[in-house]
Formats: structure tokens, C-alpha cells, sequence
């Protein structure tokens, strides 16, 4: 699907302002955005600063000569572009899979505009339909958030690192929860809210309401799905 990730970026890359302060997610097909986002800047087409929602995102900034921010000094940003892990019609997201949600959530909180970027390969009906849903977690409460998880239902795994014994552990120093649902998500508003209540979760990969774009990549081309507007 790499022409589709390419096309996606591309299209979201018609979006980026001549100047001011943005959001940078995580993931592959970001990456390609930030390649273009770091050309434009070099050949001084735009100033433009990022905000990096992880690590992997602070790297691609540095990689591509964009200048960094923080929201400290820019708490307001015009946009954010991000990768989602699945898309459905309304628009939410399951996002995580590279264990970056916390952070991502808040720089997507303080976006005017959240564009997602993907291939067509992430939109679904229903979410949870092909992925689980992360939830962070303190490290002191992960046996009682995954007793409480159970009881409704649920399957909790932890994430393991991978070259590395031992749990994965985030940019903020806790743990990752995937979560399995017995059938896909009918009312993921609903359900964010039963998991954000749970004590000891810090934050959901549910990503309701929140998104304004998804830039859609195929082989050939890429489309827009915008709030309430379906496909252009």
C-alpha cells in the first residue's frame, strides 16, 4: 500500500499553512507527510513549526530539518495531521498501535482542525472490527484496571516489548493495554467514557468526535472524508 500512503499524504499536504504551529503524529504514512512537510520548508516555501505528539514524531522533525515547538508556547495549533489505526463512518478512530495515544490526544485537543491520513485498508464500519484498543495505564493499578476490564466483558492484553523483556512502556512511563471486543463497537462514545472512568487509565485509544478530515490513499489517488459530508 506504499502509492496508497504516498497519495494520502499528499492530499493532506495541500493543508499546511504558510506559517504558524502544527501537530506531527506517529506512524508510516505521516512519515511521508513530514518528508513533505520538511522539503516545502527547506526550499522556504512555508514557516512552520511542529508539535510532536511522541518521540517517533520528535525524531521525524529532526530528521527533516522542521523546527519544533511545544504547547507551551503555542497552546493553540492550527492543525494536526496523524495516521489512525481504523476509521469509521462518524469518523472516530481507534489510535495507538504504535503506543502513542496520550500524547497524541492532547495535541489533537488543542488543534482547530484534526486530519487523519490513511490507506483505504483502515476504514471500517464499525470500530474494534479488525484492531483492539489500546488504553494506557499507570503501572501501579494494572491489576485492578485489568479485573475491572474483564468484568465488562473485555479482553485486556499487555503489550510486550519486542527485543526487550518485559512490558512496552510508553513516553510517559506507563503501560499499554489492547483490548478485545467480543463484537465491534456499536457506541464508542459510550465506551470511552465506561474505560476513561475505570481508575488507573490514563487515557483511551478511542478517538471520538474528534476528527474533521481523513485523507483517504488508494493505488491511483486519494479522497476526502469530511465530517458529515461523506466522501469528495
Amino acid at each position: 500500500m506504499s502509492n496508497a500512503k504516498k497519495h494520502a499524504a499528499k492530499s493532506a499536504a495541500k493543508l499546511i499553512p504558510e506559517h504558524g504551529a502544527i501537530g506531527l503524529g506517529s506512524g508510516s504514512t505521516v512519515a511521508l507527510f513530514a518528508e513533505e512537510l520538511g522539503k516545502r520548508i527547506a526550499d522556504g516555501e512555508i514557516d512552520v513549526s511542529v508539535v510532536p505528539s511522541s518521540y517517533q514524531a520528535y525524531q521525524l522533525a529532526v530528521i527533516h530539518g522542521i523546527p519544533l515547538t511545544n504547547l507551551d508556547l503555542n497552546p493553540e495549533l492550527i492543525l494536526t495531521v496523524d495516521g489512525a489505526d481504523e476509521v469509521d463512518k462518524n469518523l472516530n478512530l481507534i489510535k495507538g498501535g504504535g503506543g502513542a495515544l496520550f500524547q497524541e490526544k492532547i495535541v489533537a485537543s488543542a488543534s482547530h482542525r484534526l486530519i487523519i491520513i490513511v490507506d483505504e485498508s483502515k476504514i471500517v464500519g464499525h470500530l474494534a472490527m479488525q484492531c483492539d484498543v489500546p488504553v494506557e495505564v499507570l503501572p501501579f493499578a494494572l491489576g485492578v484496571v485489568r479485573r475491572k476490564i474483564i468484568e465488562l466483558g473485555i479482553t485486556p492484553t499487555l503489550r510486550e516489548a519486542k527485543r526487550k523483556m518485559g512490558p512496552v512502556v510508553t513516553d510517559n512511563g506507563n503501560f499499554i493495554l489492547d483490548l478485545r471486543f467480543p463484537e465491534p463497537i456499536e457506541d464508542p462514545s459510550a465506551i470511552a467514557v465506561t474505560l476513561k472512568m475505570i481508575p488507573g487509565v490514563v487515557e483511551t485509544g478511542l478517538f471520538v468526535g474528534m476528527t474533521d478530515e481523513v485523507h483517504v490513499g488508494k493505488e491511483s489517488e486519494a479522497y476526502i472524508l469530511r465530517k458529515d459530508q461523506g466522501a469528495s
